[in-house]
């Protein structure tokens, strides 16, 4: 049942390609279902975001930024940017790995737990609205960024006015509902190796080039692997695989699905009606991930597709896999209160959802 409850959204993606293989039978097109330089990319992030953290740099970098702040109101803000910031540089899902337990620790040594379900979701919405500026910030970015080959610039052009507002209306809410209560971090002293964190900021330095098409994806598999093998085997252990197996899954999905014929018809006449508004609602049903597979094979508009699938991360529990980690890890510390924080977490996700999704239709669109 843990196993089960952890990685819930690889085994529907499984279950999904295992249907969808009945009705179109495993044939020499199932090759070209996978986008191996998508999953490479993806690895190859993924462990060196491991290695790092493995290393304690993200928490540290983080709590020195905390430690500037006076109260629990810069403290919300500045646990949320780092967020915001993490997600851009090491993905959605690692940065709320990395930052949630630090949002935890703050909380509760400065006994300011009242806050602790509103600054999660802050996190959350900050980690899913934040990796829509790069195109290695949220999965189905690197996706849609390598699928249809988008220029970087014109991909960050694409998001910035979105990003911009989304962080206005993150800092509005931090303002208004978290009080400047003073708190005061406990003395705590932390040391890093130099010579790991310099041989693990190169590694990234090589994943990210990768992700620009910078260095064949070949080479970062070949590179990251082979280093981290003699430098840190517990981070290539602690990669999110069921999330790459998660992709491998919906591949199938998807090319299955966009063969069969009435599921083309139907999508193809939807997303000429509005891409945004299609693909934003699937992410509530599906997630976003699998939504931008799926619509990718039905549609060349790219621009809609990629403000549709980041503008529906917020919204459902389900709408993100990064919004089912941060459910898991507030209900760790939080058990019985499922049904308080759901609650909240609504009420935030559809506010940011439809706001975030008029202005696209309005002035983006």
């Amino acid at each position: 049942m843990k196993f089960i409850k952890k990685n819930i959204v690889m085994l529907i993606a499984l279950a999904a390609a295992i249907i969808t293989s009945i009705i179109v039978p495993p044939d020499e097109k199932y090759l070209g279902y996978f986008d191996l330089k998508t999953l490479t990319c993806l690895f190859c992030v993924l462990a060196v975001v491991c290695a790092l953290k493995n290393i304690s740099f993200f928490y540290m970098l983080a709590r020195k930024v905390v430690e500037l702040t006076k109260n629990a109101r810069m403290s919300t803000l500045a646990l949320v940017y780092i967020t915001f910031i993490g997600s851009m540089l090491i993905a959605n899902d690692m940065a709320l790995l990395t930052f949630l337990p630090l949002g935890y620790i703050v909380l509760t040594t400065t006994k300011q737990e009242k806050n602790m379900a509103f600054v999660f979701i802050m996190q959350n919405i900050a980690a899913n609205l934040g990796g829509m500026l790069t195109p290695f910030g949220n999965p189905q970015n690197l996706y849609l960024y390598t699928k249809f080959n988008i220029p970087t610039g014109e991909f960050v052009l694409i998001m910035l006015p979105l990003f911009l507002l989304a962080v206005a209306l993150i800092t509005v809410c931090c303002i208004i509902f978290v009080k400047p209560d003073p708190l005061q971090l406990p003395d705590e002293k932390f040391t890093i190796s130099r010579p790991r964190t310099i041989l693990y900021l190169i590694l990234f330095a090589l994943a990210i080039a990768i992700v620009f098409r910078g260095i064949p994806y070949w080479i970062g598999l070949i590179v990251i692997p082979a280093v981290l093998i003699f430098a840190d085997r517990r981070a290539l252990k602690d990669v999110d695989y069921p999330l790459l197996l998660t992709f491998v899954f919906f591949f199938i999905f998807s090319g299955n699905m966009s063969r069969i014929d009435a599921v083309s018809v139907a999508l193809s006449g939807l997303l000429e009606k509005s891409t945004l508004i299609v693909s934003a609602l699937s992410c509530q049903v599906i997630s976003n991930v699998p939504s931008a597979i799926l619509l990718s094979e039905f549609t060349e508009n790219y621009r809609e597709l990629l403000m549709g699938v980041n503008i529906g991360g917020t919204g459902t529990i389900i709408a993100s896999l990064a919004s089912l980690i941060t459910f898991r890890e507030y209900m760790s510390h939080n058990p019985g209160k499922a049904l308080r924080y759901l609650g909240k977490f609504s009420a935030f996700n559809f506010a940011f959802l439809g706001i975030l999704l008029i202005f696209a239709r309005l002035v983006l669109v």
